[in-house]
Formats: structure tokens, C-alpha cells, sequence
């Protein structure tokens, strides 16, 4: 588990502003007296402090917070952490030909005990070899075994760990690495990509300009990747020798320039789509196509008709694949804001995901489901935007085109936000008759009428802000219909529960599962292919909140089972103190899958989490207080 002082730092950072002992005592897991405590020992570590109390909590200096990582203070020796990465990095420089490090002075250099570096060592071991490596001793000396391939792993794994938060993902790199102007080589490189034709996938650039930086470092250290075999890559491989040669002055291997150009060709430099035939074959395509079907038949999306969509989602299901069996996959900056602002988006690609597994044998990561939701987000971003237009009526006179360059104005501003039903250019206007959910009209109505928006006949800004107004007003009004039937339908006294612990996610899963097999919900398979799914990606979606389910939509009835604790608890990476067990039936998902995105929104604010927590007592105050916060 990391130090508390750093999730306490990275708690703080998150939210940006000011947060209570309380809140930050229920994120750890600890006390407020240990919150207390941890504050003091950072601010005490530097003349300056490094997080302000105040009336309303506590809140990070950020500026103090980056010079301490740039300097390396906020870590130095002090913890076993940042010592068992000194370790594996003094291991990882060693000379191919020495006989590795010495441990006496590894434990002067980092001033501990003898006895306190044989316990980071041990930690040390167990790091190394998660990624198949081993820390050999001989005497005074310990040294890495295994391949380089496996080193390079390492490496980026440590650098991750101790990257800076807040700075440019280069000068994350060059702070790290003596590799030299990375900036000006990333601009030259996507220059050449652009020039030859490519696609540019910018999310993908760090991946590659760290492993780059790490060749370029280990290659000077006399340390490379053994040849490899590649079909495609010779072209990217090319152009990185070129441009690795003229920016840093080194000759890289053979190995090292294939495995880059693997990296840049399955990450970065997408090929188009419009130039020239499909990029894939028949049997690609019809593949992607299946489990595209199958997954909006069980999520109840459209995501058929988009032959570019399928196309893009296929080259991209075909580059994943390759990364997998490779490996090495794309870390995705996004990830986190993706799973907590557009869950069910998310979950469709979850259930995508699964569903790759199955059909290639091929694990994805967190990471590499953020992408799929990328892709999927787009394509149902359009659809919704067309599904969920307000639907309006223009009453203006026809003369001199008026009534059409109102048309225009109205179209050029709220977009596919407002579907027109009817331009009217009668004298006398039928009011009450005219279709949809606005009027917009340049004649005052005999009576006010909140559905009629009055705008001056060259539709000013003033105007368009108040037909945006108008549309937030009826789309809000349309969900609070909707929420006030559905949350009741949700909730039941028999599946409400305060005050109620268990000691891991899976324990938690079983024990509401348990009460919901009892409450005819769902039967024990339902629960099983719950505690499946948190296997696949953690359904703790914020801070705060966790909200396990099945991919299938087998249960009786659509039924939350909710827990509400004072305390947080352990959830995966995450700590929580609101579990919403769902079960999804098959009449029930396409009604529910609005409320999972809210109630998602709803926690993402410690605020609400905590007054929910305070406020909720049984169901009908639970439903009072959710239709609140949702309709805020």
C-alpha cells in the first residue's frame, strides 16, 4: 500500500480545493487525529508548507508540491518505497559486466541499516519479479537476472511511479532521463508522420517517447534489446533511426529500432481510413462487426449503420490485439475522468472488452478499455445529441427571407441541441396549436407563456443564450419526470443498509448478493458473474463509490441494493463509502442506464457523498435526497 502522507498529497490534489479532516480521514481509512499528523510531518519536511489548513480543511500548495518533486524531497530515502526504487534502479545501472551492487553501500548511500535494507531488498525481489525478473546475491553483492525486455519494463514501471504530476508528459521524461531535447524530436516526428500520410494519435506519443528515452539511455549504457522478427514496421523504424541519430547523436541496435517502430505503428501513426481501400479484410471486419451487435443488443445502443465507425473500431481492436500479445499496452491519460463521467459508456466497453477476451484470448487493461470507451463515446455522443433534441417551432413573418434568416441564426447556434418542427409566417398564429417543446418567435404571444422565447428578429446573443437556457429548462423538467417515477421503483427497505462493512470488494459483493437472492432479485448465478465483472475493472467509479453488477441482464427486476457507511472501506485500488449493488433485468437496462450515468455524478462530490450519508435514513428520505442532488 503506498504511504499514507502520499494518498493523503494525492487526495488533496484531486479535488483541487479545500477538503475537511473528515473527508480525508474517510478516503484513508484512518482517523481524523491521523490526519492531523500526516500534515504535520509533511509541512515539517520544508521551510515552506506544503498543505494550508484553514476553517474549511486542508488544501495543497501546489506550487510547493511540484518543487518538491522536481527536487526529489517529497520522497528522498524516508520511505521503503522510494528506497526499493533507488535499489532497483542502482541494479538496473549496473555495468553488464560487474558483478552488480555492493549492499553496504547501497545501505550508506541511502542512510539505513544493514537490517533495513535486507527488508527492501525482500520488497525489492517481490517488484522485480513481477515483471520476471530476479535479484541474485552473492556474497556482498546483489545483481538483476532476466532479459533486457523484461528490465525495460522495469523501468517504465518505476518511472510511473515517481513520475510529476502536473507537468507535460516530455518533461517528465527529460527530467528522469539524460535524453536530451525530446520536445523538439516529438514535433519533427509527428511533422514526418503528417507529411507521410498518417493519422496522429497523440495519447499514444508518451508511451513511445518514454520507451525511446529508455533505449536511448540503455543503449548508451551498453544494454540492448535482443533482434526481433517484425512484418510492418521497417518504415517506422526507419524513421526513428533517422531522427534518434540527428537529436541524440546515438546509433541504436537493430532490436531496439524494431521494437520502437512496433511501438510507434501500433500507438501513434493511425493509417486513414479515406485513403484508398479498407485497411482490413472481410474476416476483420465481420468479426468486430459480431461482437459490435452483440454488445448493443445487451445494452440496448445503436451502434449499427456507421461503417467508418466499425472501420475505425476494428483498426483499433486490431493494433490492441498486437499490443496484448506483445505485452505492451498504451497507458491512457484519460482514464480516470473517462470511467467516472460516462460509466455506462464505460461499461459498454467493459462488456466490449470481455468480449475481445473471449473471441482473441487477450487480456485488456483499464487503460485499453478507456480507449474502446473513446470510440464508442463518439459514435453514441452523435445519437444522443439527435435523440435527446428539444423540439421547437420559429413563428416569423415571410418577409424579405426573415423568417428564413431567423432559421439560419436559430440552426447556427444551438445546433443538434433543437429540432425545428415547424416555421410559421401566418398573421394568425394558433398559439396553443404549434408543435413542439419551445416557440421561438420575434411576435409577442396575447399571453406570457413560459414555452414561448421572444427574440429580437436578427436573433442577437442575449437571444441565443436564452434559447440555451430554454433547452436546459426542458430537458430538465423531462428528467425530473422521469426521476421522481424511477428511483422509487429502484429502492427497497429490505436492501437499505447503514453501517455496513466487509473486508474486501468480493465480501461485499456476497453479502448484498446473499440479501438480494433472499429479496427474489436475483439468483446466486447473478451474483457470481457480479464478482466476474469487478475481476475484469474495478467498479469503485469515484472516489467514494462503488457500483458492482453483472454484464448480463438476468435478474427478476431492475433493484439497487445500497449501503451507507460513516467510514470508508477498502475497495480495489479505492476506498468507499457508498456501495450500490445493482441488479439489471432485461426490460430494465435502457431506463436505468440514464440514472447509473447521474448517480455516478452525483458522487463524484464528496459533498454529496457525505450529506447523503448524514441525511438518508430509510428509502423515502434516500429517494428525496437523490432527487435533489440529481436535479441540482
Amino acid at each position: 500500500m503506498a504511504d499514507r502522507r502520499e494518498q493523503l498529497t494525492d487526495a488533496l490534489a484531486q479535488h483541487g480545493g479545500w477538503v475537511t479532516a473528515a473527508d480525508l480521514a474517510a478516503r484513508l481509512g484512518v482517523t481524523d487525529r491521523s490526519i492531523r499528523g500526516y500534515v504535520s510531518g509533511l509541512n515539517a519536511a520544508a521551510e515552506t508548507p506544503l498543505i494550508e489548513s484553514g476553517p474549511s480543511g486542508y488544501r495543497l500548495d501546489r506550487e510547493e508540491w511540484a518543487r518538491r518533486l522536481r527536487e526529489g524531497s517529497a520522497d528522498d530515502s524516508s520511505t521503503p518505497a522510494a528506497r526499493v526504487s533507488a535499489i532497483l534502479r542502482a541494479l538496473l545501472d549496473a555495468a553488464p559486466e560487474s558483478e552488480g551492487v555492493d549492499v553496504y553501500a547501497l545501505a550508506e548511500d541511502l542512510h539505513v541499516s544493514d537490517s533495513t535494507l535486507e527488508s527492501d531488498l525482500a520488497r525489492a525481489r517481490s517488484r522485480a519479479g513481477a515483471v520476471g525478473l530476479t535479484i541474485v546475491r552473492t556474497r556482498e553483492h546483489v545483481q538483476l537476472e532476466g532479459a533486457e525486455s523484461a528490465r525495460r519494463r522495469l523501468i517504465g514501471a518505476l518511472f510511473r511511479d515517481e513520475a510529476t504530476r502536473g507537468m507535460r508528459e516530455v518533461d517528465r521524461i527529460e527530467s528522469w532521463f539524460a535524453a536530451g531535447d525530446l520536445t523538439a524530436f516529438k514535433t519533427e516526428l509527428i511533422a514526418r508522420l503528417v507529411a507521410d500520410g498518417y493519422e496522429i494519435n497523440d495519447y499514444g506519443l508518451g508511451t513511445v517517447l518514454l520507451h525511446l528515452a529508455i533505449a536511448v539511455d540503455r543503449t548508451q549504457a551498453r544494454h540492448a534489446l535482443p533482434d526481433r522478427e517484425v512484418a510492418d514496421e521497417g518504415v517506422f523504424a526507419a524513421i526513428i533511426d533517422e531522427l534518434v541519430r540527428a537529436h541524440f547523436d546515438v546509433q541504436l541496435p537493430p532490436g531496439d529500432l524494431d521494437y520502437l517502430g512496433f511501438l510507434l505503428g501500433t500507438r501513434v501513426a493511425v493509417d486513414p481510413i479515406d485513403a484508398g481501400p479498407p485497411p482490413l479484410d472481410d474476416d476483420e471486419l465481420a468479426r468486430v462487426r459480431a461482437i459490435v451487435e452483440k454488445a448493443a443488443r445487451e445494452y440496448l445502443v445503436d451502434l449499427e449503420g456507421d461503417d467508418d465507425f466499425l472501420l475505425r473500431l476494428a483498426m483499433h481492436i486490431r493494433q490492441l490485439v498486437r499490443r496484448a500479445q506483445e505485452g505492451s499496452f498504451s497507458r491512457n491519460p484519460l482514464t480516470r475522468s473517462i470511467k467516472s463521467g460516462y460509466p455506462m459508456i464505460y461499461e459498454l466497453a467493459v462488456y466490449l472488452a470481455h468480449e475481445l477476451q473471449l473471441d482473441s484470448g487477450i487480456s485488456v487493461p483499464e487503460d485499453e478499455i478507456a480507449y474502446l470507451a473513446m470510440h464508442l463515446g463518439s459514435r453514441l455522443e452523435e445519437q444522443r445529441q439527435t435523440d435527446q433534441a428539444v423540439t421547437a417551432t420559429i413563428v416569423a413573418p415571410a418577409y424579405h427571407r426573415l423568417h428564413l434568416e431567423l432559421l439560419r441564426r436559430v440552426e447556427a447556434s444551438v445546433g443538434a441541441e433543437l429540432r425545428i418542427e415547424q416555421l410559421d409566417t401566418r398573421s394568425d398564429v394558433d398559439w396553443e396549436a404549434l408543435p413542439g417543446d419551445l416557440v421561438i418567435s420575434v411576435i409577442d404571444p396575447p399571453t406570457p407563456d413560459a414555452r414561448i422565447i421572444v427574440v429580437h428578429p436578427f436573433l442577437g446573443e442575449a437571444d441565443a443564450q436564452a434559447i440555451h437556457q430554454a433547452i436546459a429548462r426542458v430537458r430538465r423538467q423531462r428528467r425530473r419526470a422521469r426521476l421522481a417515477e424511477r428511483l422509487a421503483s429502484y429502492f427497497d427497505e429490505r436492501l437499505f443498509f447503514r453501517e455496513l462493512y466487509a473486508p474486501d470488494a468480493e465480501s461485499m459483493i456476497r453479502t448484498l448478493g446473499s440479501r438480494m437472492v433472499d429479496a427474489g432479485v436475483v439468483d446466486d448465478a447473478y451474483v457470481t458473474a457480479a464478482i466476474e465483472r469487478e475481476r475484469l475493472s474495478s467498479t469503485a467509479f469515484t472516489d467514494g463509490l462503488a457500483m458492482p453488477h453483472a454484464m448480463a441482464m438476468t435478474a427478476e427486476r431492475t433493484a439497487i441494493a445500497l449501503v451507507l457507511n460513516s467510514t470508508s472501506m477498502s475497495w480495489g485500488e479505492a476506498r468507499v463509502e457508498v456501495v450500490a449493488f445493482i441488479a439489471f433485468s432485461e426490460s430494465g437496462r435502457a431506463s436505468f442506464q440514464e440514472v447509473f450515468d447521474q448517480l455516478v455524478e452525483v458522487f463524484a462530490d464528496r459533498d454529496n457523498v457525505r450529506g447523503l450519508v448524514n441525511r438518508a435514513i430509510d428509502v423515502p428520505t434516500l429517494v428525496a435526497e437523490l432527487t435533489r442532488l440529481i436535479d441540482a
